[in-house]
């Protein structure tokens, strides 16, 4: 015997399918599409930055400064020592003073990465093509917890609950 459903079943049915075709073809585009960069402005230049981890940073993410987006990262690859260099293409006309520093930042707890570039006093700027002397990894948000738990484990063993004798001894 053959089932029958009812109209408001079978819309649900087809609803469900098309809904799951629709995500798996996003899915699969966003997966397997190359990233096509787009640059920032007509007139740029670039600068590197040397970092021990980058986690999270992707090529095309913001270069800030004082919370303005001045720029984006446009490569990154390993380098000596381990590193990951990173070129970043800075709107033409920004100087940054040459004693400034780079930092992998993230907007918020869960947020995005970004470049931060924290300006310094020098009256010489880098140059085209110039390096970040200064920079900053980006730190990860497990070993953060990490950290603070076993911080808060040392404190509980230092605070040891004092006894009604020690307490009128003192």
């Amino acid at each position: 015997m053959k089932e029958q459903y009812t109209s408001e079943q079978s819309r649900a049915f087809y609803f469900g399918i098309f809904s799951l075709a629709i995500f798996a073809a996003v899915f699969f585009a966003m997966a397997f599409s190359k990233h096509n960069y787009k640059h920032v402005d007509k007139d740029f230049y670039y600068l590197n930055a040397s970092f021990g981890r980058t986690d999270g940073l992707l090529v095309g993410d913001k270069v800030r400064m004082a919370g303005v987006d001045v720029g984006r990262v446009v490569s990154a690859k390993l380098g000596l020592g381990y590193h990951a260099l990173l070129t970043m293409e800075i709107k033409e006309g920004i100087e940054i003073p040459d004693d400034s520093s780079a930092s992998i930042v993230s907007s918020g707890l869960m947020g995005n990465k970004y470049i931060e570039i924290e300006p310094g006093g020098s009256e010489d700027f880098l140059p085209h093509g110039g390096q970040f002397n200064y920079t900053q990894d980006a730190i990860v948000l497990e070993e953060l917890l990490d950290r603070i738990v076993t911080i808060g484990k040392n404190k509980d063993k230092q605070a040891k609950p004092v006894s009604e004798e020690e307490f009128e001894n003192e």
